[in-house]
């Protein structure tokens, strides 16, 4: 019980220090574990057995909810404490020479500029940058 609260407490922080995704911002990795959560921890006494999947009045399925292990939890607590700390871009840099490739050097920047502006977009440009992307005129 203890491990469970404390594993618990582990997972509300690594959801309140989660960043937004600007480009998804109907499917929040906030919103399904908190979903998670919830379905796994909202009885702490009793003993999670695995269910069938049932249907939501939204007309989802849900996945039956596995047995919990302490093990299993802290493994992805601790993974997704190495993502949000970038353990794995601190201990493997990325070099120029990848991120700016000699057949196009600034391909990296464009795709960042254009992952920024995407979610402000209009909907007729979005519509005129997927048409525009179609059709070659070469």
């Amino acid at each position: 019980m203890a491990a469970r609260s404390l594993i618990s407490r582990h997972w509300q922080k690594i959801l309140s220090k989660w960043p937004l995704d600007p480009n998804r911002s109907e499917v929040q990795f906030q919103k399904v574990m908190r979903r998670r959560i919830d379905r796994q921890y909202g009885q702490p006494d009793i003993k999670v057995k695995p269910s069938p999947p049932t249907k939501e009045s939204s007309g989802k399925l849900e996945p039956p909810l596995k047995t919990y292990s302490e093990k299993d939890e802290l493994e992805q607590v601790n993974a997704l404490y190495s993502f949000l700390e970038n353990r794995y871009s601190k201990k493997y840099p990325l070099s120029d020479k990848i991120m700016k490739p000699q057949s196009d050097p600034i391909h990296f920047e464009r795709l960042l500029k254009e992952l920024d502006e995407a979610p402000n977009r209009p909907w007729w440009q979005m519509q005129w940058l997927r048409l525009k992307s179609k059709v070659r005129l070469k």
